[in-house]
C-alpha cells in the first residue's frame, strides 16, 4: 500500500477492481431481478475509527462502493433506492447500465428450470437443477469484499448484486452494520453468502467478538463457518494486527497480500 494511501483508500479500491469485473456478482455482473430489467445493488464501508456508511437498493451506477464511501461525508449512515441513486449523481457517478449478457444469460437459465418459478424453495430448486453452470454460481450469492490493516486503522467494505430470486427492494446482509462486515480496534471481517442467514445472525459483529476475545483470523474463519446450517452459503475474510485468513463452506474465492509483498 501507497504510504498516503489508508486503510479505507485501500477496501474501495479493491472492492471497486471486484466490481468491474464481470465474474463477479457486484457493480458490472450484478443479477437480474425476475422482471429481466431490474438490478438493484448493496454496498457498505466501515472503519475501526467508527466510520461506517452504506447504500441498499441502488440503480444504474458502475460502483455502488465508491457511492458509500461518498455518504462518509455526510450526517448520514444509509441511503436506499431512489433516494441513493440520486445522491451518487450528486456525487458525480454518472448513468450507468450495469447490465450484461451474462447476467441475462443466468436469468434465462434460472427462469427455465420451470415455467412455475414461483412453486419452487431454493431447495427444491438446488435439486431439480440441470444447468452446467453450478446453481449456486448461476444465483449469485458471491457477494465482493475487502479488508486491510494500514498500521493505524482497520477497514472493510462490501459490495452485491443481490439475486434473482428475490422481491424488488430487497436488502440483505451488505449495508446492514454488523452483520455483512464489521471493524474495530481488533480487526476487520467481511462475509459473504446467503444475505438473510447471515444478516439474522449478525454474523459479521459476532465473529467479530470472537477475534476479540483473542482467536486468530483463522480460528475466527471457522468459528463463523460453524454457526449456520450446513445448507447455507458462507464466506468470511478476516484481518487482524498480524495475521489474515479466509474460507468458505462452499465457493468463494479470496486473497491475501501484504505491504511486503511483490503486488
Amino acid at each position: 500500500m501507497s504510504q498516503d494511501k489508508s486503510a479505507l483508500d485501500a477496501v474501495i479500491a479493491a472492492t471497486q477492481i471486484l466490481e468491474d469485473d464481470e465474474r463477479f456478482n457486484a457493480g458490472t455482473g450484478s443479477n437480474l431481478r425476475f422482471d429481466g430489467t431490474t438490478i438493484q445493488m448493496d454496498a457498505s464501508c466501515m472503519t475501526s475509527a467508527g466510520d461506517f456508511a452504506a447504500v441498499a437498493a441502488i440503480e444504474r451506477v458502475k460502483n455502488p462502493v465508491a457511492v458509500a464511501r461518498c455518504l462518509l461525508e455526510t450526517p448520514h449512515i444509509l441511503l436506499v433506492g431512489d433516494g441513493a441513486t440520486t445522491y451518487a449523481r450528486q456525487c458525480g457517478y454518472e448513468d450507468y447500465d450495469p447490465t450484461t449478457a451474462g447476467a441475462k444469460s443466468r436469468l434465462q437459465k434460472i427462469l427455465s428450470v420451470s415455467e412455475q418459478m414461483g412453486d419452487w424453495s431454493r431447495a427444491d430448486l438446488e435439486r431439480a437443477w440441470n444447468f452446467e453452470t453450478p446453481f449456486r454460481e448461476a444465483l449469485g450469492t458471491d457477494t465482493v469484499g475487502s479488508v486491510a490493516w494500514d498500521g493505524q486503522t482497520f477497514a472493510s467494505a462490501l459490495s452485491s448484486g443481490g439475486t434473482t430470486i428475490v422481491l424488488r427492494g430487497r436488502v440483505g446482509d451488505v449495508p446492514l452494520p454488523g452483520c455483512g462486515l464489521y471493524a474495530s480496534k481488533a480487526g476487520a471481517i467481511a462475509t459473504t453468502g446467503d444475505g438473510e442467514y447471515i444478516a439474522r445472525s449478525l454474523l459479521a459483529y459476532r465473529a467479530y467478538l470472537e477475534l476479540e476475545k483473542g482467536l486468530s483470523p483463522a480460528q475466527t474463519v471457522d468459528w463463523a463457518l460453524n454457526e449456520l446450517a450446513d445448507s447455507v452459503d458462507i464466506g468470511i475474510i478476516v484481518v487482524n494486527q498480524t495475521d489474515f485468513a479466509g474460507g468458505a463452506r462452499h465457493r468463494m474465492a479470496w486473497h491475501g497480500q501484504s505491504a511486503q509483498e511483490p503486488a
